[in-house]
C-alpha cells in the first residue's frame, strides 16, 4: 500500500482529506449484498466480504466536548481544526460535506466470538454468526498522518447490519469514560486505541440500564434516559482476532466459494498493515502465519503484562474484543483494582459475572468494590 505524504501541520479540512487513503477499502471485499448509497442500517446476515459500507447517523443538534491535544499534535493536526464546522460535523456523524479525497460513507466490520476457547453464535441475532460485528462502531476515515498509518472510528455512529436491533448509540456517560481511560492508558505506556474528540447532543437521548439510588443489586435495576455521544477512538487499525476468526470459520466449513481466499486476503491484509516491519513479504503464506502468530503472542503477553502492572482489568477480553495489532481496544466493562485482589473481575451485565466468578473462586458471592460502573 502507499504511503502518501502528510502535511507537517494540518489546519483545515482541506488538508486533512489530503491525507486519506483507504487501504482497507482498496485491498479488501465488500459484502456483495452491501447498498450502493450506504443506508444499511437494519441488521441482516452478511454471509461474505470483509466490511460492509454505510454511512454514519449524525447525532442532533452536536456540541463539542473535548479532543486530545495529546493526540491531535501527533499526527500534525492543529488545534484549531477542532472548531472547524467540517471537522465537528465529520465527528458527530455527518459525512455529507467531507472534501475529496474522503470518502462520504464509512464502513463496519463483522467477526465472531470466542470465550475461553469456546466458539459462540448466541449473540448473533440468526444462531449462525453472520450478523455479529461492528454494531454501533464505524470506521470513517483512513490515512498517513506524519508518516503513520491510522484510522478513526466513530462509536455510537449508529446503527448498522451487525446492530442486533440496539439503537447504534453511545452515551455521554460512558462516552466521557472511554476517552478518559484511552488516554490515560497511553500516558501509562500500555498500547491502547486513542481518543481523538467527542461530541454530544444538545437534544436526543437514549434509555440505558443502571442503578438506583443506593442499589446493592449486582445488575442495572432500572432504566434511564441517557444523552447521547460520539466518541472518535484512533488506532493502527481496528482489526480484531475474532475477525480473522470469522473467515476461519467459514473457511472450515467452506461457508461459500471465496472462503478459503477471503480468509488469506484477510490474514495477508494484517501482516500488512499491523506486523509490515516484523514479517518478511516474500515469505511463503503458511511461514507467514506462523510469524505471525509468533509475534502477536509477544505483544498480547506484553500487554496484559502491563494491564497486570497497573490494575487494568478487560471484563470482555474474548477474541472479539482483542486487537490484532495488540493493543487495548473496547473499553467496555472496565475496572482498575486499587489493591492486588486476584479474583477481581469487573464485568457486571449480560449474567456472565457468575460464570466468571465461579469458575475463578466457587465461594465467592460479591463483587469487587472496585467495580467502575
Amino acid at each position: 500500500m502507499s504511503e502518501p505524504k502528510s502535511h507537517n501541520s494540518i489546519t483545515n479540512m482541506d488538508e486533512f482529506a489530503n491525507t486519506a487513503s483507504y487501504s482497507l477499502l482498496e485491498t479488501l471485499n465488500a459484502d456483495p449484498d452491501a447498498t450502493d448509497s450506504g443506508e444499511d442500517y437494519w441488521p441482516r446476515q452478511v454471509f461474505s466480504g470483509h466490511y460492509v459500507p454505510v454511512k454514519p447517523t449524525p447525532i442532533e443538534n452536536a456540541v463539542y466536548i473535548s479532543h486530545s491535544s495529546t493526540l491531535f499534535e501527533e499526527l500534525g493536526m492543529d488545534p484549531a481544526l477542532a472548531q472547524d464546522k467540517l471537522f465537528d460535523a465529520m465527528f458527530s456523524g455527518d459525512l455529507s460535506g467531507v472534501p475529496a479525497p474522503m470518502k462520504p460513507y464509512g464502513w463496519a466490520t463483522g467477526y465472531a466470538l470466542s470465550i475461553y476457547g469456546t466458539e459462540y453464535n448466541e449473540q448473533c441475532p440468526f444462531k449462525t454468526g453472520n450478523g455479529y460485528g461492528d454494531g454501533r462502531a464505524l470506521s470513517v476515515f483512513e490515512g498517513v498522518l506524519n508518516g503513520k498509518r491510522w484510522e478513526m472510528q466513530l462509536k455510537g455512529g449508529g446503527t448498522t447490519p451487525y446492530c442486533r436491533g440496539a439503537d447504534g448509540r453511545a452515551v455521554l456517560r460512558s462516552s466521557v469514560r472511554e476517552f478518559l481511560a484511552q488516554e490515560f492508558m497511553h500516558a501509562l505506556g500500555i498500547p491502547s486505541t486513542r481518543s481523538l474528540c467527542l461530541y454530544a447532543s444538545q437534544s436526543e437521548t437514549v434509555d440505558r440500564p443502571w442503578y438506583r439510588e443506593g442499589s446493592h443489586s449486582e445488575n442495572p435495576d432500572i432504566m434511564v434516559s441517557n444523552s447521547v455521544a460520539i466518541t472518535t477512538r484512533v488506532a493502527s487499525s481496528f482489526l480484531r482476532v475474532g475477525q480473522i476468526e470469522l473467515f476461519a470459520r467459514r473457511a472450515r466449513s467452506q461457508a461459500h466459494s471465496m472462503a478459503m481466499q477471503e480468509l488469506e486476503q484477510i490474514v495477508e491484509y494484517a501482516i500488512e498493515r499491523e506486523y509490515k516491519q516484523q514479517i518478511d513479504s516474500s515469505l511463503p503464506l503458511p511461514e507467514k502465519v506462523l510469524a505471525l502468530a509468533t509475534e502477536f503472542r509477544e505483544r498480547l503477553t506484553t500487554l496484559v503484562t502491563h494491564w497486570m502492572r497497573v490494575g487494568f482489568c478487560q471484563g470482555n477480553f474474548n477474541s472479539d474484543n482483542c486487537a490484532v495489532g495488540g493493543f487495548t481496544l473496547d473499553f467496555g466493562p472496565f475496572g482498575f483494582c486499587e489493591r492486588f485482589e486476584p479474583y477481581f473481575q469487573p464485568w457486571t451485565g449480560g449474567g456472565v459475572t457468575s460464570r466468571f466468578l465461579i469458575s475463578l473462586w466457587p465461594q465467592r458471592k460479591t463483587l469487587s468494590p472496585f467495580v467502575l460502573h
